[in-house]
């Protein structure tokens, strides 16, 4: 069977985790994230050449705390002001697209693919009476060692941090809405269809909100990307909806004794096991979510999975009907 044909008019939404650019150890230099990010676009190789079409979307928690931290470093030491959240959310956008193109742009030459890539700077709406505007649950920037972020927290009295649930430290959190509309969803659409790679929902995408005359403001907060991935893979009818995270699968009783990997778990089993605890919040929790979502309102199955698994056909938990 000729592959070209086999997933011929299907789409696909990828959603790149933080970690497909800068994992945990590493300093975050421009060397370190190009070649992390090649190795991502590298697993999306299967279903291009078997015809998909394909957005990605991706995470910048890393990228945009350290964004922010450079930002108020030079404004202590400068008279550069500081940029607002949601500014800083468009600088990664920018960034971190840029490096996925040019990884991905590679890839493609290396093993003959002919694809135009589209990047997008891309505006997402959320309600400005979103309950979760007043508390912070989104991990942004570095690990912090204890003493480090007491350090911090000396020079940046009343910042929120959270302890990460996989040990690694403390991160800063900052508000995480809903989000509600994709703006030039339709133009995403368009191109994804006529063969474009496109890369947008950077980071889950500029935080917005719109007053009673439609006039658009950004605000000081931070998307989840999976879960405006899914909105969007919704929107433009996506068949298939791909969360890459740092594990091959999902588990239930994590790091316990009786963990248990899942191939397969229906909607019905995935709200179940959220409401039993098995997932948490700024790990696996939005992800689940994010699949539930997608599954629910229209799409035939989300795929959650660690990068170098892609290629495997039969790679991750699948969430389905």
């Amino acid at each position: 069977m000729d592959k070209q044909k086999i997933g011929m008019n299907k789409m696909a939404v990828i959603a790149f985790g933080g970690n497909a650019l800068l994992r945990s150890g590493e300093q975050g230099t421009y060397k370190e994230q190009i070649a992390n990010v090649e190795q991502t676009c590298e697993s999306v190789i299967r279903l291009l050449e078997q015809g998909y079409h394909i957005v990605i979307g991706h995470g910048n928690g890393p990228q945009v705390g350290n964004v922010m931290l450079q930002h108020e470093i030079a404004s202590r030491v400068t008279d550069v002001p500081a940029m607002p959240l949601d500014f800083c959310v468009s600088e990664t956008q920018g960034s971190i697209g840029y490096l996925i193109e040019q990884g991905l742009r590679n890839i493609l030459a290396k093993h003959h693919i002919k694809r135009n890539i589209v990047g997008l700077i891309t505006q997402v709406v959320v309600d400005k009476n979103d309950k979760m505007l007043l508390n912070p649950t989104k991990p942004v920037g570095p690990y912090y060692k204890l003493k480090q972020m007491n350090t911090f927290l000396a020079n940046n009295p009343g910042t929120p941090f959270k302890e990460d649930p996989k040990g690694n430290g403390w991160r800063r959190v900052v508000a995480s809405p809903q989000p509600i509309e994709i703006l030039n969803v339709e133009v995403i659409e368009m191109l994804a269809k006529a063969g474009h790679i496109v890369i947008t929902v950077g980071g889950g995408g500029i935080p917005v909100v719109k007053d009673k005359y439609q006039k658009i403001n950004g605000i000081e907060a931070v998307i989840d990307k999976d879960l405006a991935s899914a909105l969007l893979a919704v929107k433009i009818k996506a068949d298939e909806f791909y969360i890459l995270t740092d594990v091959p699968k999902i588990y239930i009783n994590f790091r316990k004794p009786n963990e248990q990997p899942i191939d397969t778990m229906t909607v019905t089993q995935a709200k179940k096991y959220l409401s039993e605890g098995h997932f948490t919040e700024g790990s696996m929790a939005p992800k689940v979510r994010a699949g539930i979502y997608f599954v629910e309102n229209g799409g035939k199955e989300c795929i959650i999975t660690e990068a170098g698994q892609l290629n495997n056909e039969n790679c991750g938990t699948r969430i389905i009907k």
